[in-house]
């Protein structure tokens, strides 16, 4: 697991979190996860999969326009590259 080493954080910083993670009853270090995790990855964000099948919704794609498009698809594998 990756490891983040912060310098230079104020004592006041440093006490407000350990104030802060008591009141979640965490270690700073847990608390500091949740702050990070919070900021990185909000509940609300949209996530690709969750975009995509919200596009097809309302385009109105069905599930036989898809089987349509992978039947249409070429299978052919590809010819790999040549150095020479």
């Amino acid at each position: 697991m990756p490891a983040v080493t912060i310098r230079g954080l104020s004592y006041e910083t440093h006490r407000a979190l350990k104030v802060r993670a008591a009141q979640h009853n965490r270690s700073t270090e847990a608390e500091m996860r949740a702050i990070l995790e919070a900021a990185v990855r909000p509940e609300g964000r949209v996530r690709l999969g969750s975009a995509l099948a919200e596009i097809s919704r309302t385009i109105g794609l069905t599930n036989a326009d898809v089987e349509a498009l992978e039947q249409a698809g070429d299978t052919t594998p590809a010819e790999p590259l040549r150095f020479e």
